[in-house]
């Protein structure tokens, strides 16, 4: 076992600040916390190194055997020093740096497509709900747009429990590239608009890829355009709209309703 680390000037402890920092390492990701450590492992995620508190060693040790970490890779830091490298508030004392989740930059089609396409969204919550989303209603990709937060970071791979290693993650920075590419493969566009037609009502062929916009701004006006319709959730209520992941999840179990049905 090695020794624990106490220091904060420990070569580890420079490991660490450097992968937290998304520019720096792009190779690798920091996570946090019991589930989505097990859960990247389960998923498949390759650990780089096992990260624990000194009042984790005996669990931490338990994860390590079950996925045949090697005891190389088990980093045990004393409870301070890892509540100050930790990103959460309240720490849970285990951590994993991990290899990065592979950022695509081409559509993987495979037949009967939905996809969701992420239009300058950056709030890192919802980019990792609807990453989860998407992996749960059995999507083809989500595709994020120039503008749009890393869905790699700490916060979004969080928000996506593990998901992030499931299902394709795609970056296109040309929107007018992709809008060929979609032309191209067949693929019915839909921007989820305030002014468009009732979704439940609308006939909406497949494949299909739907359009998300910014949290505050919505779609742009050239996203909008070049969809092939637009569509809006009906809401009798007083609220005048969903954010971003709410309205990705609405849409995305009725496109998985209809495909099914």
């Amino acid at each position: 076992m090695r020794d624990i680390i106490r220091s904060s000037d420990n070569q580890f402890l420079k490991k660490i600040r450097k992968v937290q920092d998304r520019k720096k390492c792009p190779e690798l990701v920091y996570i946090e916390g019991l589930r989505i450590v097990t859960d990247c492992l389960l998923s498949g995620g390759r650990c780089d190194s096992l990260i624990l508190s000194e009042r984790k060693v005996e669990e931490g040790r338990s994860i390590a055997s079950e996925y045949g970490i090697d005891d190389a890779s088990v980093y045990v830091l004393d409870d301070k020093l890892f509540d100050k490298i930790s990103q959460t508030v309240n720490s849970q004392g285990i951590a994993m740096i991990c290899e990065c989740p592979q950022l695509l930059n081409d559509l993987p089609l495979r037949g009967n497509d939905v996809i969701c396409v992420l239009e300058n969204v950056q709030d890192p919550g919802n980019v990792g709900t609807i990453i989860r989303m998407a992996d749960a209603f059995d999507m083809s990709a989500v595709i994020l747009t120039k503008g749009s937060c890393d869905p790699f970071g700490d916060k979004a791979l969080r928000a996506s429990m593990g998901s992030a290693w499931h299902i394709p993650v795609v970056m296109f920075d040309d929107e007018e590239l992709l809008f060929g590419k979609l032309a191209d493969n067949g693929i019915t566009s839909i921007a989820m608009h305030l002014h468009g037609d009732d979704l439940f009502g609308s006939d909406i062929k497949f494949p299909v890829a739907f359009f998300i916009g910014n949290e505050g701004k919505g779609l742009s006006e050239f996203a909008s355009s070049r969809c092939t319709s637009k569509v809006k959730i009906p809401m009798p209520g007083k609220a005048e709209s969903l954010n971003a992941a709410s309205a990705a999840s609405v849409i995305g179990y009725e496109l998985m309703r209809r495909r099914l049905t």
